[in-house]
């Protein structure tokens, strides 16, 4: 089974005021006996053994979510994950009845007034995807006309992120864009995003978009493990991920870098050519923002094992988990696969492997610095 984990962020993300009991609350491990260690570096932090609990069961206060001028509503695709961002602002969620007719059509009604107020909604366009982002179109106009004064779509798992060029000569399209004037025409002031497929596509929005990355995260829980930091290789599962996996290793003990040369034959279609750099019995990581047939990691994990890696971990921001990437990713190449919960991960997805990190706290900070009109930036300094 996979274990929720909750991590206590880097960067000097404490709790506001009253709230900093709450989010040592949130902290938790994986069971005794995981095989976690130690661990040294800038991104080593301390654990408690519970696991995520709400404030209620904590014995804190929760604050109404009437009170002051900040409003978050959650939608039916992860309301886990907004629980505890609300959890960690020391909130309730607010109240809004979300029900299909028999025909299949959504109705959205706010049950408490956000008039004047900065909302905001909590709703990845994960699968089903079309599903999930009619949801949350339909939730920013009823907060438009609720008169809401923002209206804030906090989009873990941005749907459709891949579809940002044309890629096979023409007559296709450009799907997150498509994407990116929806949620703008439907009433957003600003976006909150994680880990975007390709960067480029902030500026397919119109309006502000805060984008913030799940690294931290993953590197607080790496930095807990017994892991000599001279035995890492970080992995870039292909070219287009360099970047990304070089902001990785620096971080990670400033870590030298492998690159999978992939040529890819089709959507969810790739071969491995070969691998440049060195991973001759190092610890390889494979770093790359979403999973989803796993068939990019499940063949970068062979070739790093051919080539002589003492052991593979995968790392990602977004686990969407299409069949078969369980099959794959539990097939024995994987020491572990670290995700975390932008995308719910369901019982059927589970696999011995998989350990799910939590997000909560750092959208919940993300989402008090733009109420609060303060810099995102600096969460990542």
């Amino acid at each position: 089974m996979a274990c929720l984990v909750g991590i206590s962020l880097p960067c000097s993300l404490a709790g506001h005021g009253g709230n900093r009991r709450l989010k040592r609350g949130l902290q938790c491990v994986l069971p005794r006996g995981a095989g976690i260690g130690a661990g040294s570096g800038a991104y080593r932090s301390q654990y408690s053994e519970a696991l995520p609990a709400g404030a209620a069961a904590l014995g804190l206060p929760l604050a109404p979510s009437s009170s002051g001028r900040l409003r978050i509503f959650s939608g039916t695709a992860n309301p886990t994950l907004a629980q505890e961002v609300a959890c960690y602002l020391g909130m309730e969620l607010g109240r809004v009845k979300i029900k299909r007719f028999a025909d299949g059509e959504l109705y959205v009604q706010l049950q408490e007034s956000v008039r004047g107020c900065d909302v905001f909604l909590v709703q990845p366009t994960c699968p089903p995807a079309n599903e999930n982002l009619m949801e949350l179109l339909i939730m920013i106009d009823a907060c438009r006309r609720a008169s809401a004064k923002t209206i804030t779509a906090v989009v873990p798992y941005f749907g459709y992120a891949r579809a940002d060029r044309k890629m096979r000569g023409g007559r296709e399209s450009i799907a997150a864009k498509l994407v990116a004037n929806l949620i703008t025409e439907a009433g957003a002031h600003r976006v909150l995003a994680c880990d975007l497929h390709s960067g480029q596509s902030i500026g397919y929005f119109d309006i502000p978009v805060d984008h913030v990355y799940g690294q931290p995260v993953i590197l607080d829980y790496l930095a807990s493990k017994t892991i000599c930091p001279d035995e890492v290789v970080v992995v870039s599962p292909d070219v287009g991920g360099v970047a990304r996996a070089r902001a990785f290793a620096k971080k990670l003990s400033d870590a030298p870098l492998a690159i999978v040369d992939k040529r890819r034959q089709g959507h969810n279609q790739s071969e491995v050519v070969h691998l440049i750099g060195d991973v001759r019995g190092k610890v390889a990581v494979i770093v790359d923002d979403m999973i989803d047939t796993a068939g990019t990691v499940y063949q970068g994990a062979e070739l790093l094992h051919r080539e002589g890696a003492r052991a593979v971990y995968a790392c990602s921001t977004h686990a969407v988990l299409s069949p078969p990437a369980v099959e794959r990713l539990s097939s024995g190449l994987f020491q572990e696969v670290i995700v975390t919960n932008t995308v719910p991960v369901l019982h059927h997805q589970s696999f011995p492997q998989l350990t799910v990190l939590s997000v909560a706290n750092l959208l919940g900070e993300t989402i008090w610095r733009v109420h609060d009109d303060c810099s995102v930036s600096s969460i990542f300094q």
